[in-house]
Order: C-alpha cells, then sequence, then structure tokens
C-alpha cells in the first residue's frame, strides 16, 4: 500500500526529506516537507519524527524544547473540531535547523552497542587494573583535600568560572 499526502508526495520521502533537510539547515525544504505531512493528517506522525530527530541529529538539550512545542500544539487542539497550531510545528523545524548538529547519540546506539566497536572487556580490564587518578581540578573548598590545600571560595569561582568550554557569556561574569 503506497501512502501519498494531500499533494500526491511519498510519505516516505517526505518523512526523509524533512529529516535530512534539517540536517543540512535548510528550513525551508524541512518546513514545506513537515507541513505537507501535517495537512494530509500525519499530525501525530510529524511529532514522532520531529522528536527523533532532535535525538538522533541534534547537539543539547533540543528535545524537551520540541517536546514542550507538542504538547503547546496539543492543547491547542484539544476540543478543536478542525486541525490547529500547524505554527507549532514550523517552530520545531526552524529550532531543528538552527541548532548544532550531532550524531552521537545514534552512533553511540549503533556502533558501540549494536556493532561493538568499542570493546567494553578490554576497557574494564584496562580500569580494573590502572585505575585513573582524581584530577587536580576536583580538590576545591568543597573537598577535605582542596581544604586542607587552602583552596577558598573565591578560588573555586575563579577557577571553575575559567574552566567552562565552551563558555557562554552570563549576567554576572563581571563578579568572578
Amino acid at each position: 500500500m503506497e501512502l501519498k499526502t494531500l499533494n500526491g508526495y511519498d510519505f516516505y520521502e517526505c518523512a526523509s526529506a524533512v529529516q535530512k533537510a534539517i540536517r543540512r539547515a535548510d528550513a525551508r525544504v524541512a518546513g514545506f516537507f513537515a507541513l505537507e505531512l501535517w495537512h494530509s493528517g500525519y499530525r501525530d506522525y510529524v511529532w514522532k519524527r520531529l522528536l527523533t530527530i532532535s535525538a538522533e541529529d541534534c547537539w543539547g538539550l533540543i528535545t524537551r524544547e520540541v517536546l514542550a512545542l507538542k504538547e503547546s500544539h496539543d492543547f491547542i487542539n484539544k476540543n478543536a473540531k478542525q486541525p490547529k497550531g500547524r505554527i507549532f510545528v514550523s517552530k520545531a523545524v526552524l529550532l531543528l535547523c538552527d541548532v548544532k548538529k550531532c550524531r552521537d547519540a545514534d552512533h553511540l546506539q549503533n556502533f558501540v552497542y549494536d556493532r561493538k566497536d568499542v570493546d567494553i572487556e578490554m576497557w574494564l580490564e584496562d580500569v580494573r587494573r590502572e585505575p585513573i587518578p582524581v584530577p587536580v581540578y576536583t580538590f576545591d573548598c568543597h573537598t577535605i583535600r582542596g581544604k586542607k590545600m587552602g583552596k577558598t571560595k573565591s578560588d573555586f569561582f575563579r577557577e571553575e568560572y575559567e574552566a567552562l568550554k565552551p563558555r557562554q557569556l552570563g549576567l554576572f561574569d563581571d563578579m568572578v
């Protein structure tokens, strides 16, 4: 059975186009095909796909943002006679196109777990034989060893601020 959209597009090609366009930050193409699916009655599928894309292809905590948009979409549609809230799909697509992309989550499950490209037993043996040392930066005013080293709260604020990578500008940076 072939699944078609309102304008005659293949359902699976639309879904693929949404994801591939988001990976390439092509908001126009991603938005067109996401809304094509939405208008064709595949609203739940669009949200499932956008949430999956947020985990598979995007860096950071964007999944929560997409979920909040889905929840807003659902709220707008509660008791609605006609589907509403496509603006939330559009916003999700724009956010997903705009964020940094990273396929680590997908690679972790496919390469590390499924293909077992990491020799876990060998890694565990290495750790068991030679435990790693506790890094010096661990010792601050919050640890007994740090206190014995004379570490202060002032040291803590300065050292931890300087260690932030990548650093986002903050409202109180001038106080450090």
